[in-house]
Order: structure tokens, then sequence, then C-alpha cells
């Protein structure tokens, strides 16, 4: 199966911090692929890194078959990116964005972008500024896929819009997706929407990838588990624990297995993708305690 993004050992570090550390992913293309985490944990960085727009500091990163950073204008061509701000420009007009993107993409597909715009109701002659978030997310959207990209990498494009807005664009996607076949890679922080519209999951928290997959494989193999205290460390050594929370009298733990669970004091159940991804980004925030209380 084709890889569409592959990366290794990634890292990028700006003075002393690490923006990025120890990446290392593997994503088959035909996907579109939720990229979640708190603020700060890298996911415009590593963005960056598979747009081209960054040098890796350490390890290697391939996209579509080729060194994003660099590559020449073939390999740019293959990417379309939407920045988190959606960049548009206050003073030209819809029109003037198209012609615009018909100039600087050699792959431009003046009919998709021409259809979108009409279907949208946006006022070719309209000036940019003078458009809401949603319609400016929309138009930022259209220049992405009127680029004919083979990957569109879209960095939080939903984040200042009202629910309304962000349903609008999620649908438009999901249908641009399923009209013209490319692969996705969506950054959001909002895991309600990444949940209606992802089938890959890449978890990042302060700068490291946590868990990554198929969305369906990661929920089938992780489970809540809740009964009788107990010290994690006792529990069978194929069940990994992502997280755990005690009272004097009853542990909550979230593990990874693929086996079955049969031990008849825990009540099992299953997690939804936003129980999945909280429990990784808890399970760091556990570990920085723990650290913090041994440092002292």
């Amino acid at each position: 199966m084709k890889t569409v993004l592959e990366a290794q050992g990634l890292g990028k570090r700006y003075g002393r911090r690490w923006a990025l550390r120890d990446c290392t992913i593997d994503i088959p293309a035909g996907h579109v692929v939720g990229l979640v985490g708190p603020n700060g944990a890298g996911k415009t960085t590593l963005l960056k890194l598979a747009s081209g727009q960054l040098e890796p500091t350490t390890g290697g990163i391939n996209v579509l078959g080729g060194r994003p950073a660099g590559g020449g204008p073939a390999q740019l061509a293959k990417v379309g990116f939407v920045a988190q701000d959606t960049p548009v420009y206050a003073g030209l007009s819809v029109a003037d964005h198209l012609r615009l993107g018909a100039r600087l993409n050699p792959g431009w597909d003046a009919a998709l972008a021409r259809e979108r715009i009409r279907l949208l109701g946006l006022d070719p002659n309209q000036r940019a500024g003078k458009l809401s978030g949603g319609q400016r997310a929309q138009l930022a959207l259209t220049l992405g896929l009127a680029k004919r990209p083979e990957l569109l990498i879209l960095d939080e494009p939903v984040a200042s819009l009202d629910p309304l807005a962000r349903r609008e664009f999620l649908q438009s996607l999901m249908e641009a997706v399923v009209e013209h076949e490319f692969s996705v890679v969506l950054s959001s922080h909002l895991v309600a929407d990444l949940e209606r519209v992802c089938d890959f999951l890449i978890v990042l928290v302060d700068s490291r990838v946590e868990v990554t997959g198929e969305v369906e494989k990661l929920l089938a193999s992780h489970h809540r588990l809740s009964g009788p205290r107990r010290d994690p460390d006792r529990l069978p050594a194929d069940q990994h624990v992502v997280s755990a929370r005690h009272t004097d009298r009853q542990s909550t733990l979230v593990v990874r297995t693929d086996a079955p669970i049969h031990d008849p004091a825990w009540t099992v159940s299953q997690l939804s993708l936003e129980d999945l991804v909280l429990a990784y980004m808890e399970k760091h925030t556990a570990d920085d305690r723990r650290i913090a209380l041994e440092v002292r």
C-alpha cells in the first residue's frame, strides 16, 4: 500500500526547546487523518515539516515519495496546505484569489474552483476582508482543493468558526475527499469534529507521538476497566496501562490490549475517541507529576 507520509526519528528544535521529538509515524494513503493534542504539542510543527515549510533538526520525513523541503515544484504541487488562520488576502476579491491560485499552481483546476464558489454562493467580486469567518475558511479550502493535491494538510482550519460553519466546512471537505480521492491530514483540538470525519488518528502530546493508527483498530484495542482497587503493575503483561485513577476502594484504568479480558473483578467498557485521546493526555500529565515528585 502506498504511504502518504513517513517519518523516522523526526525532530525539530528551536534553540534549546524541542517543538517535536523522536516522531516516527507511517500513514497509508487514502485516509483522513486526525492529528490531535493540546496547544503547544507540536502539531503545527509536524504539519509544516510535512509541507516543506520547515527543515528537520533530526531524523527524516518522506511525503508521497519525496522530501518535502527542497523537493522542488513537482513535490510542492502534490501537497496542499491550509494554515490555522485560513489565510486569504483581505484586499483581494474572491475572483482575484482564484486568478492568483491559477498563476501559482500548475495543476490548477479552474472549473472546480469556479463551481465551488458558485455552490457556496460567494460573490466573485466580494473582497475577502468582507467575508464571514466561515466564508473565508471555505475560500481557503477552495484554493487548497483546486490545486488538486494528492495530500491536503489542514492546520486547525475550523478552530475559530461557530458550530454551523464548522459543520459546513467539514461536510465540504468530506464531499471533496469522496469525489477526488485524496488523502487528508487534519489538525484539531476539537475531538468531536475529528470523530465525525477521521478514520486514522495521531495523538501528539508534549512534542511526542503517544499513539497512532486506524481509529477502528485503536478503539477495538482500548478498554476501560473498573473494579476494586488494584496496583496496575499486577495486570497481565499484555495489558498496557495508558492511564489510571484510584480512590480508596476502586481503580479505573484505560488499557491497551488485543487479547480478551477475562478477569471477573473488572467491569469492562469501550471508549469513545474522545475518551481515548484524553486517556493519553492524562497519562502524560500523571507522568509529569510523578517526575516532579521524584525530583523533589
